[in-house]
């Protein structure tokens, strides 16, 4: 059975303005694995080009934790983010990783998202990286009207380059 993301109340798929949903599932990589190298976002720029200026406000260093208060720029957006839920994979629970962001201003600039990651072990050494973002705002109308759809397209490209990442630091280590 295939786990699904734990949605907050208020953004619940189907009630928002916009919702991206993508997914890939990808041999001889471990839930831990992804998980690690998606919580340090000082790797993003380096494998997503949507992400740029990453901060912290309340957490050493730039790897993500339970309650980290974080802000950066995506898709154009300056956001302002908090860690809602953090687990790590483990006895073969999935890895859990979701943050609130919002984008401040006006009610024709203010956005309000949460992006959420479920990344899971699968049997025959596979695992399932699952990113989902649901919006609320003008501009998430306006982004689900786009065509072709930005979100979509850029958060498989995240996907892509998270587990492009991942594989080059296995490399890196059975080399040394």
């Amino acid at each position: 059975m295939l786990h699904e993301i734990n949605w907050p109340h208020g953004y619940l798929p189907g009630y928002t303005d916009n919702f991206a949903s993508n997914e890939v599932i990808v041999r001889n990589l471990t839930a831990k694995e992804v998980f690690d190298t998606l919580i340090d976002a000082s790797l993003w720029e380096s494998y997503y080009k949507n992400s740029s200026d990453v901060e912290f406000d309340n957490t050493p260093g730039l790897i993500l934790a339970a309650d980290t208060r974080f802000r950066f720029k995506t898709f154009g957006f300056p956001i302002e983010a908090q860690i809602i839920e953090f687990e790590a994979p483990a006895d073969a629970r999935p890895g859990r990783l979701a943050w609130h962001g919002w984008a401040e201003g006006d009610a024709d600039h203010r956005l309000d998202v949460v992006h959420a990651w479920l990344i899971e072990d699968l049997p025959e050494n596979r695992v399932r990286i699952l990113t989902q973002e649901s919006q609320i705002g003008k501009p998430a109308k306006e982004l689900h009207e786009a065509d072709p759809d930005p979100m979509n397209i850029g958060h498989q490209d995240w996907l892509k380059g998270l587990v492009a990442t991942v594989q080059t630091r296995n490399k890196q280590d059975i080399a040394d």
